[in-house]
């Protein structure tokens, strides 16, 4: 599969980048180019940009398709908007990746799955 992500550097992202490599998949990543130097320089396409210069990403793009795109590192509404436009038709699935701190706290059960209340009155990050 084609597949992109947002980010691919970070703690999990980075993870998930190493093993669709070694599934074979053709990975791109989108990212400032800060953290790149840990995955090979020839199995990824990397797009070095600031996801959130919207038309700077428009130019690089163009042309592309994927077969999915994740995101790792969205944070608030306005920013899984901008993706909508910038992926919309490009992919045939786009994942956003959450954090499970928007789940209720305290918990009422150590179990977390889709029926836990989203609830977390102690941080922004995990209320947006």
């Amino acid at each position: 599969m084609k597949i992109l992500l947002i980010g691919g550097t970070g703690t999990i992202s980075m993870a998930i980048s190493k093993q669709l490599l070694e599934e074979g998949h053709e990975l791109y990543l989108v990212n400032r180019g800060n953290r790149n130097y840990e995955l090979p320089r020839n199995n990824v396409h990397y797009i070095t940009c600031d996801i959130n210069d919207e038309d700077r990403m428009n130019d690089l793009l163009e042309g592309l398709t994927f077969d999915a795109v994740a995101d790792f590192i969205a944070f608030i509404p306005e920013q899984l908007e901008r993706n909508f436009r910038l992926f919309s038709n490009r992919t045939q699935q786009f994942i956003f990746i959450s954090s499970a701190s928007a789940y209720q706290k305290p918990l009422s059960d150590y179990r977390i799955n889709e029926g836990t209340p989203l609830s977390n009155p102690y941080w922004s990050y995990s209320q947006n």
